[in-house]
């Protein structure tokens, strides 16, 4: 979903015009009750919590998609069990999605719910440890009875106990509502009861008056098959919002207004990280007017970007899902030699498995980008979860000197740059390349500024398109391995092009003529001008946030961003004195990284595996920079952040 940006004060005025006495216009099919008290918030989190059937990532999405089309800045946190349908009412089957979203610019999915809607036992006891004092839960009393309680560990009814005394709770029968919804539709107990996350999401959107008409068309325009499941979803979805108008029990509504000073003019639309991902891929192809070509095996959290991709053959996309990761693998670096933008996507299980065609494709000197979207592990570990464990792997994975450069994007909607930045790089170097994403990035959401295609890099590349070396005799020949003198790539020939012919393959090649060589002086020579390559990519230098008298900066990578940057914020406005880094390149380092760690006392690391780019700072800058470590597959909390930084500030 878009939304046009004209101005800050543009946007003011037409968000006015679409207030009615304060509050958002009702869609033309409800009736407002007017006698409600509407309050004004500058920001909100909502969690969504139930049963991995219960449809709490579509509520989660659809509630997302109207807070973007309404003009709020926002970020998301879906996370679900790994089990394609986990065990129904249990703890580990509990899926969530939480929402932030406000008036300004914000960074996180936050780090407490606002407010909790809960559909079941399994999903308040899972989530109630999250949820401050004060807050609002909405529970669906229909589902605490004494079996799914008892699952779940509770000998009494929280509802009854007094043990939530300390919340604002509301107890909804959104079963029956539902069902007394839709009896008109004849529809069994089981069909109707599927409905209730729409009634849920209906409920909240009366709460927070969100606009619905986008709501009620993806509806329509998903069960377009199905006209009367369609109409059923939105009479669940109606009669959540008119219960919220006319019940007693919420006797306040909620308005967050959109964000109108924090977006700079253009045309936005809410996007995941993967999503985003994979847009960049599109453009990064369309820019070097190449062909893109995906060589992957599904495997979370990436193959949405497989998915995506399968899309878009009209941009001159093709996908291919092998049969393995190495098959996939194998397949795009076929297409490299062929001359495509060649791309493979996986997580860490599936790095381990393609590290040998990545040495393979250091030989060869050919453009791949590899895209690990990274989760917990080891093995299988946390398919679900988010983790940064794959930067010593990506680093330093293969057999051999095989340096590999390695970018890392910071934001879902960074995600799509990112992918033109390695693209840049892959077909510059004549290399493969990293991108390191993560499950946090790829699943969570946030705005993005469409961007103009006079914005975008340009990427085009000339093919060999004859021979560029004269023998002693005269002769001229096709040197596969005659480098550029500035970025030391080797010329890129497309196979059948007449007389470029020459050999590939994984044992060592004489420099220059490309032939099968064993001499040791010769070897010594290409593992020194391959990593000279790699150490000569061309990155920007090292932005540092500093206000000045700083002596400790905090030092970040990939999607640590969000929960840095908010912890540096509220830092700052406590009045202790701190900078702010990151690094999107980190293989090669800025060049100025090493005089930017110097000029601090102090260098904090957080990071979401045991230390590995504190260990790669220590190595190679000889600064005790200090790690900050989780890896319990969630996303670092702004509230953790700024209480471990004051610590290093006071030490």
């Amino acid at each position: 979903m878009t939304s046009q940006v004209s101005s800050p004060a543009e946007q003011a005025d037409e968000a006015s015009e679409a207030l009615v006495g304060g509050q958002r216009a009702p869609s033309p099919d409800h009736t407002g009750a007017g006698e409600k008290e509407i309050r004004r918030l500058d920001r909100v989190i909502i969690r969504f919590a139930g049963d991995s059937g219960d449809g709490m990532q579509l509520t989660g999405d659809r509630f997302t998609a109207e807070t973007a089309s309404f003009g709020n800045d926002l970020s998301t946190l879906p996370n679900f069990p790994a089990e394609i349908r986990a065990p129904a009412g249990t703890l580990p089957g509990v899926s969530s999605f939480q929402l932030h979203f406000a008036d300004h610019d914000i960074l996180t999915p936050g780090d407490a719910p606002n407010v909790l809607v809960a559909m079941n036992p399994a999903a308040l006891k899972a989530n109630i440890g999250d949820v401050p004092r004060g807050a609002e839960i909405i529970v669906n009393t229909d589902e605490f009875t004494k079996r799914p309680m008892a699952k779940v560990g509770y000998e009494t009814s929280p509802l009854e106990d007094g043990s939530l005394e300390a919340y604002n709770v509301h107890p909804v029968p959104l079963t029956t509502l539902t069902i007394e919804a839709l009896k008109e539709f004849g529809l069994s107990r089981k069909e109707a009861e599927r409905s209730k996350n729409m009634f849920a999401l209906g409920l909240l959107s009366w709460m927070y008056h969100r606009p619905t008409e986008g709501t009620e068309a993806f509806l329509r325009a998903k069960f377009a098959k199905k006209p009367q499941i369609a109409e059923a979803n939105v009479t669940a979805f109606r009669a959540g919002w008119n219960f919220g108008e006319t019940t007693e029990d919420f006797a306040v509504s909620y308005e967050v207004a959109p964000a109108s000073q924090t977006f700079p003019p253009g045309t936005y639309r809410n996007i995941s990280g993967n999503l985003a991902l994979s847009y960049g891929l599109i453009a990064a192809g369309r820019q070097a007017d190449l062909p893109l070509y995906l060589g992957s095996y599904p495997i979370t959290p990436a193959s949405d970007i497989l998915h995506e991709l399968s899309k878009h053959k009209n941009f001159g996309v093709r996908t291919f899902q092998a049969e393995d990761e190495i098959a996939g693998i194998g397949a795009a670096l076929g297409a490299a030699f062929g001359g495509s933008l060649a791309v493979t996507t996986t997580s860490g299980p599936g790095v381990a498995l393609k590290s040998e065609t990545i040495g393979l494709a250091v030989s060869l000197e050919l453009p791949l980008l590899v895209i690990d979207i990274q989760r917990g592990g080891p093995s299988t570990g946390l398919p679900t979860k988010t983790e940064q464990a794959d930067l010593l792997q990506a680093m330093y994975g293969r057999n051999g000197e095989a340096p590999v450069p390695i970018v890392a994007p910071k934001t879902p909607a960074d995600c799509f740059d990112a992918a033109l930045d390695a693209a840049r790089i892959a077909l510059t170097y004549r290399t493969p390349v990293f991108l390191l994403s993560d499950g946090y990035l790829a699943n969570g959401s946030e705005p993005w500024k469409i961007p103009e295609i006079d914005e975008l890099p340009d990427l085009r590349v000339q093919f060999a398109t004859g021979t560029n070396h004269e023998l002693a005799d005269g002769t001229e020949v096709f040197w596969p391995y005659k480098r550029d003198p500035q970025t030391l790539a080797r010329p890129w020939a497309v196979p059948g092009t007449p007389g470029l012919e020459h050999r590939i393959g994984g044992i060592e090649k004489q420099d220059g003529s490309g032939n099968i060589s064993y001499d040791p002086a010769n070897h010594d020579f290409m593992v020194r001008t391959r990593q000279a390559k790699v150490d000569g990519i061309e990155v920007p230098d090292l932005e540092v946030d500093d206000p000045g008298e700083a002596r400790t900066l905090v030092l970040g990578w990939g999607s640590t961003y969000g929960p840095i940057t908010a912890a540096v914020r509220r830092l700052r406005a406590a009045g202790q004195p701190i900078a702010q880094a990151h690094l999107r390149n980190l293989n090669p380092f800025p060049r100025n990284l090493g005089e930017v760690l110097k000029r601090y006392e102090k260098v904090v690391v957080p990071e979401m595996n045991l230390g590995q780019l504190a260990t790669l700072i220590r190595a190679k800058y000889l600064v005790d920079a200090r790690s900050y470590n989780q890896v319990n597959g969630m996303p670092f909390k702004a509230e953790q952040l700024a209480t471990a930084l004051k610590e290093a500030i006071d030490a």
